[in-house]
């Protein structure tokens, strides 16, 4: 009886694992996995259960045009192991709102199925209060959201590869300087979504700086040869940190002092822009003095800008200049007739 318990408890881990098409586990992978689950099974007879037992039960595909072979389950399968439940539904709904605005449609696609069975659930359930207040409710980007950068499917499935398993690509890339494509080998470290543009974080092999690849720009991925190769004391969370992505100007955070418009200080009241702020009134009747710690990059500068008649800089005066000389700019766009 323990047997056949412990091989039922095997067979629905497996089916948990196994993802739909076009996404597909390898049979070393779904091994590995299942030894993390607590369960040793061999290849031949993982094989054997896929191939004989639950595929004879369940729409399990197989690509045997190359080792080692790959599982899915068809695109269409309709499956939840446990149910999905109408507050998980919604959760659902509403990140597929908020995600299609950040995501390229090639990673939204991975998630569609359970988009599509959360969808499907409030649907049966029209009288449902939940479901007709999912019908009322969107989740809307902040600021204005560009359409993301087209991803290709294939490049999307080998980078993701790639990075979990630990393996080099090679890769041809097209950089935004360069007018042809390049060949590298690249070693994955992280992935990161950043606005509209998803970046593929790597070293090239025979060199040691990470750099930032953005995916839509590599015309071609394929698994590499060469050894993995890790990154010595890489840490995603202290990368993005350090201003990777927000071209940091210095490494110390900077106290900005502005006077603002009472729409600004309402805004900046509900939504702060750190932990060290404080808002007091100002000389200005209805206005107010700012004063917060704030990163020392091109991304807080661009926020500034933005806000436009809203804030007066007063320090740092570096950053007064450069409001100043963008203005002159962006007037000379516009000349007096």
């Amino acid at each position: 009886m323990s047997d056949a318990r412990d091989t039922l408890f095997r067979h629905i881990t497996m089916l948990q694992l196994i993802p739909r098409y076009p996404g597909w586990i390898s049979t070393p992978a779904l091994k590995e996995k299942l030894a993390e689950h607590g369960f040793l099974v061999d290849i031949r007879s993982l094989q054997r259960d896929l191939g004989q037992k639950l595929s004879s039960q369940f729409p399990i595909g197989c690509d045997d045009s190359q080792k080692p072979y790959r599982w899915y389950f068809d695109r269409d399968y309709q499956c939840q192991l446990p149910a999905l439940d109408v507050p998980g539904a919604l959760t659902l709904v509403l990140a597929e709102e908020y995600l299609k605005g950040l995501l390229p449609p090639v990673v939204i696609s991975q998630l569609d199925p359970h988009f599509n069975d959360a969808r499907q659930l409030l649907e049966q359930l029209a009288a449902n209060g939940l479901s007709n207040w999912a019908r009322r409710v969107r989740a809307i980007p902040n600021g204005k959201a560009l359409i993301p950068a087209a991803l290709d499917e294939a490049t999307w499935h080998t980078v993701a590869q790639a990075l979990l398993e630990q393996k080099a690509i090679d890769v041809q890339y097209l950089s935004r300087s360069a007018e042809s494509e390049k060949a590298f080998t690249l070693h994955p470290q992280g992935i990161v979504s950043r606005h509209s543009v998803t970046y593929l974080l790597a070293h090239v092999d025979g060199f040691d700086d990470l750099r930032q690849f953005a995916l839509h720009r590599v015309k071609h991925a394929a698994l590499s040869d060469r050894a993995w190769q890790a990154q010595e004391g890489f840490d995603i969370d202290h990368y993005i940190q350090q201003g990777a992505f927000g071209y940091r100007q210095g490494i110390e955070d900077i106290e900005l002092e502005a006077e603002i418009s009472p729409s600004a200080a309402w805004l900046l009241q509900e939504t702060p822009l750190s932990e060290q702020q404080s808002i007091t009134p100002g000389p200005q009747e209805g206005w107010y003095r700012l004063n917060v710690t704030v990163p020392n990059d091109q991304q807080t500068l661009w926020w500034l800008m933005g806000m436009g008649a809203n804030i007066k800089v007063l320090a740092p005066r570096e950053w007064q200049d450069e409001l100043k000389a963008t203005a002159q700019k962006v007037l000379a766009h516009y000349p007096s007739h």
